[in-house]
């Protein structure tokens, strides 16, 4: 056969592909214009489009969902034991606040009360608190992070978390396989010798899943005893103490919960390890508790949110936009990454039309080109309609955090793009509080300190390079 037959033979097997992909497309993307673009793509250019459609194009976690349901059934009636153990601790809210209704079913989780909640700003007073945890375990910790690097900082932690399984704490250890492609075999073979249990989260494991790379494990979570958590932005690295000589000093927040709500974060990771594993998490505490030293009779009232491509609806979309609705008197959101949803940028056009005080700070050096330029389109929209648009000079600012009105207060991993929405899996901490809310307001008001607003920042106005830098960028924006 000639070297032009076997291009042809090819050519028309991409041609099949690329047709089979369309019908797959048409069935399960999720909105009409990704799912004609997709069409269009895989058929007039099937070599490019179809790996690119098997890699970028699935909106779906296949098999984390299903690997669960026979489990549930063996564990039925424990979880019906521990839900009515939680009934004391949930708070109900009175009927003038319909969102709540919406935001407690998304995340299966009410908001809880009995806790107390710390607010950690950047790395040091973050990892002390996270190694003071580690010391503090008597029974077990769950540690899992999308990045922990093979550097100085990620040897400290191997350290310590070696230590507390060589003194009998059983600690399981759950990272993304590609964030944290840096671990090598020896040092895995290091921690496992301890008797620490690590793993892989596992994406591509499964006949269906062999191209799934696109959907990734962004959880930061860490559980001792089943009595406090730690959920933020900050992986382990050297970077995020400020040692990245293009990106520092690097800015990031952290919470440290203590009560019940550890346990919510605690069913995030069991529910991750047994699709790592596919085995059960045993010998867990699951009898929620107040947190120590709470100063009034109910603590402080926390919702942990776990959201991922494996959820029936879009959860954190959902939550978002919702917890945006419920907002009176402002908006202020601070993220490394704003490329927000059709969702979300219509409850923050409908805030700046009522009135609202929305402010973004995002930061002006950013480690993805393409999130910087494409957010310029959706920052400038905002800007026309009132938002105040700051860029953070002080380094890199990597926290994910919104504060609305002078109560709720939102941290964790999620950023206002399409792959924390829908792509990635993911944590957030809900803190409806107005003590903790006033902290978070003092350090954001020390992050816009440390920023430029932009005034009249107008995108159109920019050169046509510019225009075509953020405009192009944009077009990306479903899997940046």
């Amino acid at each position: 056969m000639s070297r032009m037959s076997i291009a042809a033979a090819i050519f028309l097997l991409f041609q099949v592909a690329g047709f089979i992909s369309s019908l797959h497309a048409v069935l399960n993307t999720r909105t009409s214009q990704g799912a004609i673009a997709w069409v269009v793509s895989l058929n007039t250019m099937p070599v490019i489009s179809v790996p690119a459609y098997w890699v970028f194009g699935r909106s779906k976690f296949q098999g984390y969902v299903d690997a669960l349901k026979d489990t549930n059934l063996i564990i039925k009636e424990d979880k019906k034991k521990i839900h009515e153990e939680f009934m004391p601790f949930v708070v109900h809210v009175p009927d003038d606040f319909p969102e709540y209704k919406a935001i407690t079913r998304l995340s299966t989780s009410p908001f809880l009360k009995g806790n107390r909640v710390e607010l950690l700003v950047d790395g040091k007073a973050t990892y002390e608190s996270l190694e003071e945890g580690i010391k503090r375990a008597r029974s077990y910790i769950l540690f899992q992070f999308y990045i922990i690097r093979a550097d100085h900082t990620g040897k400290r932690f191997m350290r310590l978390l070696i230590d507390r399984a060589k003194a009998g704490v059983a600690v399981h250890v759950l990272y993304d396989e590609l964030g944290s492609r840096e671990i090598t075999d020896a040092q895995l073979g290091e921690l496992q010798a301890a008797g620490v249990h690590i793993a892989p989260f596992n994406t591509t494991q499964g006949d269906m899943n062999r191209f799934q790379i696109n959907f990734r494990n962004h959880r930061k979570i860490m559980v001792v005893d089943g009595r406090e958590t730690w959920v933020g932005g900050l992986n382990i690295g050297d970077e995020y103490l400020g040692l990245d000589r293009k990106l520092s000093p690097w800015r990031d927040t952290h919470l440290h919960i203590e009560g019940p709500t550890a346990l919510v974060a605690q069913s995030i990771f069991w529910s991750d390890w047994h699709w790592a594993k596919h085995e059960l998490l045993s010998g867990l505490n699951w009898t929620p508790q107040k947190a120590s030293g709470i100063v009034d009779e109910n603590g402080q009232d926390v919702l942990v949110l776990g959201s991922g491509p494996a959820d029936e609806l879009e959860t954190a979309s959902l939550f978002f936009t919702t917890a945006l609705n419920t907002a009176k008197a402002r908006i202020w959101i601070a993220t490394p990454y704003f490329i927000p949803d059709e969702s979300t940028q219509v409850a923050l056009y409908l805030a700046l039309l009522e009135g609202l005080d929305v402010r973004i700070i995002t930061p002006r050096i950013n480690d993805n080109w393409f999130v910087n330029n494409a957010a310029k389109v959706y920052l400038s929209e905002l800007a026309k309609l009132g938002a105040r648009i700051y860029y953070y000079e002080k380094g890199f600012m990597h926290q994910k955090t919104v504060l609305i009105d002078d109560k709720l207060s939102l941290i964790g991993t999620v950023n206002f793009d399409n792959r924390s929405f829908r792509l990635n899996f993911e944590v957030t901490g809900a803190v409806a509080d107005r003590r903790f809310a006033r902290k978070v307001e003092r350090m954001l008001e020390t992050d816009l300190a440390n920023s430029t607003e932009l005034t009249d920042f107008d995108l159109t106005e920019s050169s046509l390079w510019e225009r075509m830098k953020a405009k192009g960028s944009a077009l990306l924006s479903p899997v940046l």
